[in-house]
């Protein structure tokens, strides 16, 4: 039952996602992004509150938006000047809205998980879209084999021969042997998808892309499982039957998109 459920729901959607990416315009990828953001955004600041933080959850959604905007508008509102505007906006916000002295305990902690927040889900997952404005959605798809078949790799080499710990407060069933099976199952990504998709990209870029991508992808999913098993829950939330929530999706990519983009603009022609 629970298979099918993930089948469902991988179903339903991956194939609008598919199509959005192979056949929409640039903005509507930029908006449907925004959509995974905001989600993801949310279910990190309701982990936050399991552990009674108290993050300002509007103003964590318009330091999102402000740096995708920096993103999508790249020459006229740089990154530079979205975190001026953001340390600004956070700036007057906070002098205005703490007014009472036993708020002052919660000062530090409400300002810290906002920007973080904001900053670990919507500065790494616009990668994305630079990727495929930048590089063709060849390159997305090399990124998502490469971390799909690289996580099937490890689950399976993890299961059969599994024995050494690799991150056991983090994410106790990984180990060494299941990661050296998703290098092994990344690599095999790579070349299928240089084969396929990208044949005027050099063969061993391309196999090295793979090796490092994984290599951050398996740092990236360990650090929001930290979230997670420090307020004692599995999944960020149950939003997507069979796979939990938004955040448990793309977790891998928070460091695997931005690592891949400046591979590929400093090592692939």
């Amino acid at each position: 039952m629970n298979l099918l459920k993930r089948l469902r729901t991988a179903v339903l959607l991956l194939v609008p996602l598919f199509l959005i990416i192979q056949y929409g315009s640039p903005l509507l990828l930029f908006i449907v992004l925004q959509a995974f953001i905001l989600a993801s955004l949310l279910e990190f600041f309701g982990l936050a509150r399991k552990k009674r933080l108290q993050p300002q959850v509007p103003l964590g959604l318009v330091i999102a938006l402000i740096i995708s905007l920096s993103f999508f508008f790249r020459a006229s509102f740089p990154l530079d000047m979205a975190l001026f505007t953001v340390f600004l906006l956070t700036s007057v916000f906070f002098v205005v809205s703490f007014r009472r002295l036993e708020q002052l305990p919660y000062y530090t902690q409400s300002i810290t998980v906002t920007f973080f927040g904001a900053f670990y889900v919507s500065f790494p997952l616009n990668y994305l879209y630079l990727i495929t404005l930048e590089r063709g959605v060849f390159a997305f798809y090399f990124l998502c084999a490469v971390i799909f078949l690289g996580d099937t790799g490890a689950f399976f080499f993890g299961k059969l021969i599994g024995r050494h710990k690799m991150t056991p407060l983090a994410s106790p069933h990984k180990t060494w042997e299941g990661s050296v099976g998703g290098i092994a199952f990344s690599v095999l990504g790579a070349l299928a998808a240089r084969q396929l998709l990208l044949k005027d990209i050099e063969l061993w870029p391309a196999l090295v892309a793979g090796v490092l991508v994984h290599a951050a992808a398996q740092v990236s999913d360990p650090l929001e499982s930290l979230f997670k098993r420090a307020v004692g829950v599995k999944d960020s939330s149950n939003f997507l039957p069979g796979h939990g929530g938004f955040l448990d999706r793309i977790d891998s990519l928070l460091l695997a998109a931005p690592f891949f983009y400046y591979f590929i603009k400093f090592f692939w022609k």
